[in-house]
């Protein structure tokens, strides 16, 4: 494995961690890291101090991670994918094979999309 962190927002099924979790990845829930209600930017953070690519459903998150590279800040990836778009089952099997083939440092201030 390439080794990323996945850090999964408030608004991502806590079953895609569990998911990844078994999967061998290491994986983060918003939930398991006490940050529901937290701000965007204090996603980023948490996501940051855990060295983790954000996995997120929310457009504003886009914005942001566009937003830090113009300001010269650093951030660990964001991985997006429309809500409902694909089944938990689904976005764990690619979020698994992102995580084989891509290393923290490639992630590093990229988008991606699932």
């Amino acid at each position: 494995m390439a080794g990323l962190k996945i850090y999964a927002d408030e608004n991502v099924d806590v079953r895609i961690s569990e998911g990844l979790k078994k999967r061998g990845v290491k994986a983060f829930s918003a939930v398991e890291k006490g940050m529901i209600g937290a701000t965007d930017r204090e996603h980023f953070k948490c996501a940051f101090d855990l060295q983790a690519v954000i996995f997120t459903h929310d457009h504003h998150f886009l914005e942001i991670a566009e937003a830090l590279v113009k300001e010269d800040k650093n951030h660990y990836g964001v991985i997006f994918v429309e809500m409902n778009k694909l089944s938990v089952g689904e976005c764990i099997k690619r979020l698994a094979l992102y995580d084989d083939i891509l290393s923290t440092e490639e992630m590093k201030n990229q988008i991606a999309f699932l």
